[in-house]
């Protein structure tokens, strides 16, 4: 089953007036796993990937879907005071196998909810690392213009800081995103990494025995995937453009180099296209070179690349973890 959640959302008005329709992301999620759970699906995938965040109680409310009780996040202010926000409905709602897809953009709540479900030990996270986004800010009205105060900073359950650092998945893909161009970490000034002390005990890991092998499998898939291939070969020829230091002020040999990365970018494409088994392109549109098929908000979820890998991903930790139960 997969689930794409695209901002931490909740409708504030309705749920302070105690509609009990309000709209929020955990009660959708809820519904859409009673939905899930009656088809009896193996496991469940979470799209977080594009997620900037958004409402911090949804983020708590989310994570209590998903653990027993327990702590969900730590926020320590200004004056050094550490406040616990937890979930305290005992009892998780859906107890069955998890995976998280994350990538740069998914930032703030997203970030928060990721690391509880990684400390928890609740889901494997896969993608890219994350945004970085891990401090509260408030803006203060000036008689001309205003302020924009850091009050806060955001710390997950095992002490680890979300700032700067981000989550960093336990299964990583190539990254679209150029981290060091987006991202907190990319900003000037950008508040450090750090830790304080954690408020759960460390436990066993389910998926630690079987990280090695979940990789080595999916390596051997994303070896012989035309669109993995493609992406890897897209982002390697982008990389290497970028560390070109030098421009010809020749006209004729920069249209020469110009149709010479067009001609490169049409053969990459259509290697996939022929794996695919679909038509070659004569010549690249603007929209076919700016194409990144894996991360496509319009692309179904068995033609992304990503999302069908994670899925495979969590069914071969199914299978594995089922054997050695098993034993």
């Amino acid at each position: 089953g997969i689930i794409e959640i695209p901002a931490f959302y909740l409708d504030f008005k309705a749920y302070r007036a105690g509609d009990p329709e309000y709209k929020s992301t955990t009660r959708d999620v809820k519904k859409l796993l009673t939905e899930l759970q009656k088809e009896k699906v193996d496991g469940v995938v979470i799209d977080l990937r594009n997620n900037g965040g958004g409402s911090l109680q949804e983020a708590t409310e989310l994570t209590s879907l998903f653990i027993e009780k327990g702590p969900t996040v730590l926020v320590r202010n200004s004056d050094g005071r550490v406040d616990v926000l937890e979930d305290e409905n005992p009892g998780a709602f859906y107890k069955g196998p998890l995976a998280l897809l994350v990538n740069r953009l998914s930032a703030s709540a997203s970030e928060i909810f990721a690391g509880a479900m990684q400390d928890y030990h609740r889901a494997l996270i896969i993608g890219g690392q994350t945004f970085g986004k891990g401090t509260v800010q408030t803006i203060q009205p000036l008689n001309h213009g205003e302020l924009k105060l850091t009050l806060a900073k955001f710390y997950r359950v095992s002490g680890q800081s979300t700032q700067h650092q981000g989550v960093l998945p336990d299964i990583d893909y190539p990254s679209i995103i150029d981290t060091k161009e987006i991202g907190e970490s990319a900003l000037p000034e950008a508040m450090p990494w750090d830790t304080i002390r954690p408020v759960v005990k460390p436990a066993a890991d389910p998926f630690k025995p079987f990280l090695a092998q979940l990789k080595a499998q999916h390596e051997a898939r994303s070896d012989k995937d035309a669109e993995f291939t493609y992406i890897r070969d897209r982002l390697a020829l982008t990389q290497k453009l970028m560390n070109e230091k030098t421009v010809s002020l020749n006209e004729q040999d920069r249209r020469a180099r110009h149709d010479d990365i067009e001609a490169k970018q049409l053969a990459l494409e259509n290697i996939r296209r022929k794996a695919k088994g679909e038509e070659p392109l004569k010549e690249l549109k603007k929209e076919d070179e700016d194409a990144l098929p894996a991360e496509d908000d319009n692309t179904k979820p068995e033609d992304d690349a990503y999302l069908s890998e994670t899925g495979r991903i969590l069914i071969d930790y199914l299978s594995a973890s089922t054997k050695v139960a098993k034993k």
